[in-house]
């Protein structure tokens, strides 16, 4: 069984990689690689599983994993300029690849109970990026 949560942050960030001449990072990146940065409200759905519990019927108490985002996922990202206020973005881009991965990581193995099944996150209404580990 699957169970989701939605957070929701609002942060910046500036698609530059150091390897590419400005040229090539404002043709890989378009506007996005604007030196002064641009931000997104971001929204954030973790997908966990895992069999409910007999007695509470739940997979996990959806307070503890409000908590675990609050604290693994809200108080890193929210209202910061990624590239230069949350590693490892001082050394890769803060694309919402990256950004799905680094969540992931942030926050898999500190859920108890269950399994981390995708961390999906939506930059724009019309982008979103899933990711589910490693296979």
């Amino acid at each position: 069984m699957l169970i989701s949560k939605k957070i929701e942050f609002a942060a910046s960030h500036i698609c530059r990689s150091a390897q590419l001449s400005d040229a090539e990072n404002e043709r890989v990146y378009g506007a996005a690689a604007n030196p002064l940065g641009h931000g997104h409200n971001y929204v954030v759905e973790v997908a966990i599983e895992g069999e409910p519990d007999r007695v509470t019927g739940m997979i996990l108490d959806l307070k503890q994993l409000k908590d675990i985002l609050e604290e693994r996922v809200m108080d890193v990202y929210d209202h910061r300029l990624l590239n230069r206020e949350v590693t490892p973005f001082d050394k890769v881009v803060p694309t919402v690849e990256n950004i799905a991965i680094d969540i992931w990581n942030r926050i898999e193995g500190h859920i108890p109970g269950a399994r981390l099944y995708s961390v999906r996150v939506h930059e724009t209404n019309e982008l979103c990026v899933e990711y589910r580990g490693e296979k």
